[in-house]
């Protein structure tokens, strides 16, 4: 009985309007799944549901109106599907991610593997409030990093070498920001209004505009709802390592001293956000200080 309430109990089990039903939420780490496993996770729904699923907005599969009695059946056909109960209480929950370099002619930096590496180190850690992590391999930002309570996010600062622009204006008409401009023949950046997007250094047609500083930009404190916040840059860092090491430093600080039942982005300022920032900066933030310097 008891080990049967521990599984109710658990985030990814979410009790419907009619309570005699739960809802089945699965981790799905970056909305990524095999053909094979949709077809399981159909087979499962059938079998044990209404036979719908659900595609939630954090890129996870809902399987609805589950009869609790079956919990543990359906927890253990997921498990072996490689797809089990997500979360959703006062956890790290499913973690977020657009297609990145594989995909998206947009990105800067590889971001499923980057998913997969912070699921493995964070997801479903208990907290005292719920934290949402989204990451996007550029600053169009698909999904939002900045709304959400770590984002991390692609960019790359653009290099101008003296003397090669041919002044072919591609790069002006790509830039969304209106940071670029033809200047006496030659293309000139207003770093004031460049957001390191990158576009300039993609649509180059004859590439010769190159990356001077390749980074993650990690962002605190975005949330979504009836009064949206961005997020607050933390610090930029160069490697995947770094990035998945500074999320977990993170969630750390958010376990020992956040507030429960109140989003992040309300009490950053109350837990200490700057002086947290002051010492990730000081350990992870010498290069990207070199770099602008």
């Amino acid at each position: 009985m008891m080990k049967d309430y521990a599984l109710y109990s658990r985030g990814g089990i979410i009790t419907e309007r009619n309570a005699d039903y739960a809802t089945v939420r699965l981790r799905v780490p970056a909305g990524i799944l095999s053909a094979d496993q949709i077809r399981q996770i159909a087979r499962i729904s059938v079998k044990y549901g209404d036979g719908s699923l659900h595609l939630t907005m954090r890129q996870t599969v809902e399987i609805p109106h589950v009869n609790p009695e079956n919990l543990a059946k359906v927890a253990k056909a997921l498990e072996k599907n490689g797809t089990p109960i997500g979360a959703e209480q006062n956890e790290v929950v499913n973690i977020m991610a657009c297609p990145g370099t594989e995909r998206c002619k947009y990105a800067n930096c590889e971001t499923i593997d980057l998913a997969r590496k912070v699921d493995a180190r964070v997801f479903g850690k208990e907290l005292p409030i719920r934290l949402r992590i989204a990451i996007s391999g550029c600053t169009y930002m698909c999904n939002s990093p900045l709304l959400n309570d770590i984002g991390i996010i692609g960019r790359i600062r653009p290099l101008r070498i003296p003397g090669l622009c041919t002044g072919c204006g591609t790069c002006v008409e790509y830039c969304k920001q209106r940071a670029i401009a033809l200047r006496n023949g030659v293309s000139v950046l207003d770093e004031s209004k460049c957001v390191q997007c990158g576009i300039c250094v993609h649509s180059c047609p004859y590439h010769l505009l190159k990356t001077e500083y390749d980074h993650y930009q990690i962002t605190v404190g975005g949330r979504r709802g009836t009064s949206p916040r961005v997020g607050r840059e933390l610090v930029t860092v160069e490697t995947e390592e770094e990035a998945v090491e500074v999320v977990d430093r993170i969630v750390y600080w958010v376990y020992r001293t956040a507030w429960s039942d109140r989003l992040l982005a309300d009490q950053m300022d109350e837990i200490g956000f700057d002086a947290f920032a002051e010492g990730i900066r000081k350990e992870f933030g010498q290069k990207e200080e070199a770099a602008e310097g």
